[in-house]
């Protein structure tokens, strides 16, 4: 089988759920390329990323093993725009790159792309449909503080760089709620199962230029 017919681009905000939807595709077949995963490749010790990170924010964020401080990193940068865009700079070209790769090497109708900030940076054109996984402000603040214990301000730099529920959701071709019970994630997953695989038929069986 040759690349994928259609790459969805899958987001939604911090807590939202991307992950355990992400898993329920997987689990039907489909191929996902998670960029959070591709981040931390790219910084691992011993990388030229991790060397770019550590010479614009200094040997605080370098753990005493060596490895990336995730949490100073995160703490400094949302905490300042300006540092924010600078490890974006640094990060987004040698995500998107091998995340580009991978995709292309995909061996199956459709495949995903998973990417937090896939709108907040402008990428929703590099994808035939974005998927959001949508929740409320108030469910991604306790979701995220019961996963991780990360601190209200924190918490609150994050969102504040992160697009609001209404813009979000006006960019969607596709959305699947997760305000409530999770098991209802199967049903909606399912259903866009079906309809991807029938645009990625579709668009398959329109001849080439």
């Amino acid at each position: 089988m040759s690349a994928p017919a259609l790459i969805v681009g899958l987001t939604g905000g911090i807590a939202s759920g991307k992950s355990s939807v992400a898993r329920l595709f997987e689990a039907l077949g489909v191929p996902v390329v998670d960029a959070d995963a591709i981040a931390r490749e790219v910084v691992a010790a011993g990388t030229p990323g991790l060397d770019a990170i550590r010479a614009r924010f200094g040997e605080r964020i370098i753990a005493g093993d060596g490895e990336l401080d995730r949490a100073a990193l995160r703490a400094r940068v949302f905490a300042d725009p300006a540092a924010r865009r600078d490890l974006e700079a640094i990060l987004h070209p040698r995500i998107r790159r091998i995340m580009d790769e991978r995709l292309r090497a995909a061996c199956a109708p459709y495949a995903i792309a998973m990417i937090p900030l896939l709108l907040e940076t402008a990428q929703q054109d590099r994808f035939d449909r974005v998927l959001v996984v949508d929740v409320s402000r108030a469910t991604q603040l306790q979701r995220a503080h019961a996963r991780d214990g990360t601190s209200h301000d924190t918490l609150q730099g994050i969102l504040a760089a992160q697009l609001d529920r209404d813009s979000r959701l006006a960019q969607a071709d596709d959305v699947i709620d997760n305000e409530g019970d999770p098991q209802a994630l199967p049903a909606q997953v399912a259903r866009l199962h079906e309809s991807y695989l029938a645009r990625a038929a579709c668009l398959r069986a329109v001849p080439q230029q």
